[in-house]
């Protein structure tokens, strides 16, 4: 059932003409103004505590690793690496998706297994390939500094110092990490020159021929869905199985969480396993449709663009780029 429902919606929309909108009719959202968990509720000293815990190498079991190693402000909030080094310097299976927006998604990791940013936050932390961190000692660590203390308890209370508050905090912070005041936004704000003829003409390929928006759609350009777009293995995993280990469903494997794609340009390598290097490679991959055909999803379908119309693909992915996200380091405890 759930395979005859999406390939209804790829028949109803895969045969768009490329001029698919009017400017007065078009499918532009602006990034809405972040929403909050009501059990984490922002707050400046909690998202102030928040930055200290993400750039703090002590909450990993080698007080080497600190989120921002793999999700570095430097590197489009991830790694530049294919895929990360976790604890010992061992390679991990999967690129280190980008923090920019992922208080907008649905679901967190590549393939969905975090409910929230708050779960996502504290995941890693005790993941043995990852930060190797025991919770127990990580507690008993930051008790030790007043520095910790005294904000956890102005921010959550008294003896509030715990793993989950740890995670809301972590997560208070991510949520700030927003791009927005794109070319994109201002050419739909009114400034036409905003983008160039090259970029407008890649907007409508993008929403029209070349299908991207199926899945990169709303103020985020995601779907928060999971597809498997024919990306070949690589690295340590032979074989990754993605959305399917969560859903146990034969129609989720080899499928992984569609990205948003604002700041693209940022965080290359790109694809969950970072075998893809460049923006120009990327939509080389849907061109051809897929590199393995196995379980590919039924969006994707050989598009037949020509070399200039990538190009125009590739200068509209570029006009996602929002005003550079400043963030200073903290002083830690």
């Amino acid at each position: 059932m759930k395979r005859a429902w999406l390939i209804a919606i790829f028949c109803a929309v895969s045969f768009s003409p490329v001029g698919i909108f009017a400017e007065e009719d078009s499918f532009y959202d602006p990034v809405p103004e972040m929403k909050h968990p009501a059990d984490n509720a922002w707050s400046q000293e909690k998202e102030e505590l928040g930055k200290m815990l993400y750039f703090d190498p002590r909450l990993s079991g080698s007080n080497w690793i600190s989120c921002a190693t793999c999700h570095n402000p430097g590197l489009g909030w991830s790694d530049g690496l294919p895929r990360s080094l976790g604890n010992g310097q061992k390679e991990l299976g999967r690129h280190a998706p980008t923090v920019i927006n992922s208080g907008y998604f649905e679901l967190q990791m590549w393939d969905g297994r975090a409910k929230s940013l708050e779960e996502q936050a504290s995941g890693p932390i005790a993941a043995p390939d990852e930060m190797n961190q025991n919770f127990d000692e990580l507690v008993r660590e930051l008790k030790a500094l007043p520095g910790y203390v005294n904000r956890f308890d102005a921010v959550f209370g008294k003896d509030s110092l715990t793993v989950d508050n740890i995670a809301k905090a972590i997560a208070t912070f991510e949520r700030s990490i927003v791009s927005k005041n794109s070319s994109y936004d201002k050419y739909w704000a009114g400034d036409k020159s905003a983008m160039s003829a090259s970029a407008v003409n890649g907007m409508e390929l993008f929403f029209g021929k070349a299908k991207c928006s199926i899945c990169h759609n709303g103020p985020a350009f995601t779907d928060s869905g999971f597809h498997n777009i024919g990306v070949s293995a690589a690295g340590p995993l032979k074989s990754d199985l993605g959305r399917y280990n969560e859903s146990k469903d034969d129609f989720d494997k080899g499928a992984f969480k569609t990205p948003g794609l604002r700041d693209i340009t940022k965080s290359a390598p790109y694809m969950h396993n970072g075998t893809v290097a460049t923006l120009t490679d990327v939509i080389n991959l849907y061109d051809y449709g897929g590199n393995t055909k196995e379980n590919l999803s039924p969006f994707i379908t050989p598009l037949e663009l020509s070399s200039q119309e990538k190009k125009d693909l590739v200068e509209f992915l570029k006009a996602l780029d929002g005003e550079p996200i400043l963030v200073t380091l903290p002083v830690l405890p």
